[in-house]
């Protein structure tokens, strides 16, 4: 028996949904078919025993119009002695000949049976004596006729009076039938509303507990999918059925399988690119550590420091006040660069170190940089990253103003525009494509270019350094109209 139903149970499960739904629906109907059907019968088969009960008194009746009819067209003959006449009365006598042969002929102890016998014997004998006195009536024998009519007549009377008797018996018991069988009907009629409405339920019942094993694997395919979208991926839905739904569970369970896949991989892939790229900052460390050993080895500060500071002392003592001057600046000049490479300055501090280099940069090429500054002094304590504002100059006197036959000028702007602080570095020289300011702010410049004529800080590294200390990107803007009409490069501080 379990194995019958484990055969079964994996029968339904190989089913699609379409057919799973269409077998519900079938087994419902036909179990309300076949109970409306055996209601159907039951009480047509009580109607039909109801439509009996009279039957009986029917059948007396129409024996007693039969009965009426023969003593009427025998009459009708005796007074007319027409042919219609002789032939209505053979035809209403064989037609009451019939309805006899319904009658009970055995004897028994039911009186109603009894009447019916005793109605047969003197019918019989009224039939005999009206056929005499038929007969008689065409021999013309008066006397005998007349008797004989006599004799039948008063039979006829009596045979009416059985009829009726009789009639009324029956009545009286088929009302008492007609009642039973009327209240087995209505008790019919109670029990199968009683029994369809029980159907009902137990269809439902069967409804819902068929639906549910459709259902169920769907219910549950949602709540892991829910479980999913919260980041829960060590979960499997439990197959088992092989129609749409498994079918959907199986792709639902391989997508989570390569999920973790892709997951895994990813993570094991930026573990891979974490470590190359913490060993690619090593070694770019390494570099930079040995650049600047190098140049330490090559110079020692404190010696340059003290070299410059005598010779400055030994042009003031000659009056050369101008050298003097020069070495000074070129002294606070090393001096900032060394010292505060690696710290947040003011814009003040900045300022200061541009007006040396400026000044340096003008001894050298005597006063060919015209160098203007419009100043809020209300922003010169701002901070910001060491070493911005001298890389911009000098990529402006280099790749702007260098080698132009124009005079050329750089103006420096400080000044406030919405929620930001301005610092504007503006030349006249030969200004920049678009796709040149491309490269720049993309940190795509070629070292070569960082490195030649300048102290080897890129605007690349001042961008960087620049959205680092802010952290946000729109740091520094570069506009240009074109050749020949100058650069301005933006810093903005967010105030």
């Amino acid at each position: 028996m379990r194995k019958r139903k484990l055969i079964l149970e994996k029968k339904w499960n190989k089913l699609s949904l379409q057919w799973k739904l269409t077998v519900a629906f079938i087994f419902t109907s036909v179990i309300i078919l076949i109970v409306n059907l055996i209601m159907f019968l039951s009480i047509n088969k009580m109607m039909g025993k109801i439509d009996q009960v009279y039957i009986s008194n029917v059948n007396l009746n129409e024996l007693s119009d039969s009965l009426d009819n023969v003593q009427s067209s025998m009459t009708q003959y005796l007074n007319t002695k027409s042919s219609d006449a002789i032939d209505a009365y053979y035809r209403s006598e064989q037609n009451y000949q019939k309805l006899l042969l319904n009658l009970n002929t055995t004897i028994t102890d039911n009186e109603m049976l009894l009447m019916e016998k005793n109605i047969k014997s003197m019918s019989e004998n009224y039939l005999d004596m009206a056929f005499k006195t038929v007969q008689a009536k065409r021999g013309r024998n008066v006397e005998r006729y007349k008797d004989y009519y006599e004799i039948a007549n008063e039979e006829f009377k009596d045979i009416h009076a059985f009829i009726y008797s009789l009639n009324n018996e029956q009545f009286k018991y088929n009302s008492k039938s007609y009642e039973l069988l009327l209240n087995s009907l209505r008790y019919m009629e109670a029990i199968s509303t009683a029994i369809l409405i029980l159907l009902i339920f137990i269809n439902i019942g069967l409804i819902i507990l068929l639906t549910r094993t459709i259902t169920r694997p769907l219910n549950n395919l949602a709540k892991f999918a829910n479980d999913v979208s919260k980041g829960k991926l060590d979960i499997e839905v439990e197959v088992e059925s092989e129609d749409e739904v498994g079918i959907v569970s199986k792709a639902f369970n391989k997508m989570i399988l390569n999920i973790r896949v892709y997951i895994e991989q990813i993570r094991e892939n930026m573990e891979k690119e974490r470590a190359l790229k913490e060993k690619e900052l090593m070694m770019e460390g390494h570099l930079k550590d040995a650049k600047l050993k190098y140049l330490q080895a090559q110079i020692n500060p404190h010696f340059l420091f003290n070299t410059l500071n005598a010779g400055a002392q030994l042009a003031m003592m000659e009056g050369a006040d101008k050298t003097c001057l020069f070495i000074e600046h070129m002294a606070d000049f090393f001096r900032y660069n060394i010292k505060k490479s690696d710290q947040d300055v003011t814009i003040a501090d900045e300022l200061r170190l541009v007006d040396s280099y400026i000044y340096i940069l003008n001894v050298r090429f005597s006063g060919d940089i015209h160098f203007v500054k419009e100043i809020d002094e209300e922003y010169l304590d701002t901070r910001l990253p060491a070493m911005v504002l001298q890389p911009i100059v000098e990529n402006a006197v280099n790749y702007g103003i260098h080698g132009i036959h124009w005079d050329g000028f750089i103006k420096f702007s400080l000044y406030r525009k919405d929620h930001n602080i301005c610092l504007s570095i503006k030349d006249n020289g030969i200004g920049m494509t678009g796709g040149k300011i491309d490269e720049i702010m993309r940190g795509e410049i070629p070292e070569a270019d960082l490195e030649r004529n300048s102290n080897g800080v890129g605007l690349g590294n001042v961008i960087n350094r620049l959205q680092m200390y802010f952290n946000r990107n729109d740091v520094l803007e570069i506009k240009s109209e074109g050749k020949d009409k100058g650069t301005e490069v933006i810093i903005y501080i967010p105030v």
